[in-house]
């Protein structure tokens, strides 16, 4: 199982638990290809994060099971949203009272092909949001499109409520994208939950730094994006500010780091940086 260490609580602008921030954890850990394993990690980590007072976590893209590589496997891993690995989440969220945002293979109708999809779970509405990842990995000699279905790119945005805060869902290498965010923050979005597994390789960490950081600053909102671990992926989950503030670095362990999420910081950055209402082009799918 994977360390389950928690590697801090920083506090964001001076806001602290008697603000009106919201502690969002962020997780980052190398799910293995048995889903019953990684549902045992995910409880930990969640148990964990909401003992110290978590009320959203962010999990990587794939935790449902990966095996370092995508392949045939995935067909015989997939499961429907009602299946036994959503199931399971659903009672962690539910015993903890922790909202989750997850990474899973949901089947398709492709029988070899599932969906790659993320799942917004509320600890007493259950499943409240999914999104299938649209933009695929097919880049950097990698094809993920080989074995996963691309999902809808003209489905409604998926802006979901946990924990207070309207959180928008995209995954991995849709951050590549800067309209992907922008239509999120369009449908509402607060905080921009960005599960990942994004492959190592060269200038892969520098390019995942400055993404996630710059989605965070051109659309004034937050960032929480989880990655999986070396040596497969980059780590550095993050937790970034609409200002473009670091609040959380993982760097490269398994474990888990919790930040405040301030709707009012939110505010104030939007009013003094008013570039979303100043900006003179729209998104249109």
């Amino acid at each position: 199982m994977a360390d389950d260490g928690i590697f801090g609580t920083p506090s964001i602008d001076g806001l602290d638990e008697s603000s009106d921030g919201v502690a969002v954890g962020v997780v980052q850990f190398s799910p293995g290809p048995n889903a019953p394993d990684n549902v045992e990690s995910i409880r930990t980590f969640v148990s964990t994060a909401g003992g110290s007072g978590a009320r959203l976590v962010v999990l990587p893209e794939y935790s449902h099971a990966f095996a370092g590589a995508l392949g045939d496997w995935v067909s015989a891993v997939a499961e429907p949203l009602d299946g036994p690995f959503v199931t399971a989440i659903r009672e962690i969220s539910a015993e903890t009272g922790v909202a989750i945002v997850v990474g899973m293979l949901e089947r398709s109708d492709d029988p070899v092909r599932p969906f790659n999809t993320l799942v917004a779970i509320h600890p007493e509405r259950g499943v409240v949001g999914a999104y299938r990842k649209v933009h695929l990995y097919d880049a950097f000699g990698a094809s993920e499109s080989t074995w996963i279905t691309a999902g809808d790119p003209a489905a409604s945005a998926v802006v979901v409520e946990l924990a207070g805060l309207r959180v928008g869902l995209q995954t991995c290498y849709d951050v590549r994208f800067p309209e992907v965010s922008r239509r999120l923050v369009d449908a509402g979005a607060e905080v921009l939950a960005i599960p990942s597994e994004w492959l190592a390789g060269p200038k892969k960490p520098h390019h995942w730094v400055a993404l996630t950081a710059a989605r965070a600053i051109e659309n004034l909102c937050y960032v929480v994006a989880a990655d999986q671990i070396a040596p497969v992926a980059v780590g550095m989950s993050r937790i970034i500010s609409p200002l473009g503030e670091t609040l959380i670095d993982m760097g490269q362990d398994a474990g888990i780091a919790i930040a405040f999420v301030s709707p009012s910081v939110l505010a104030a950055a939007r009013s003094a940086n008013p570039a979303l209402e100043l900006r003179r082009y729209r998104v249109t799918p």
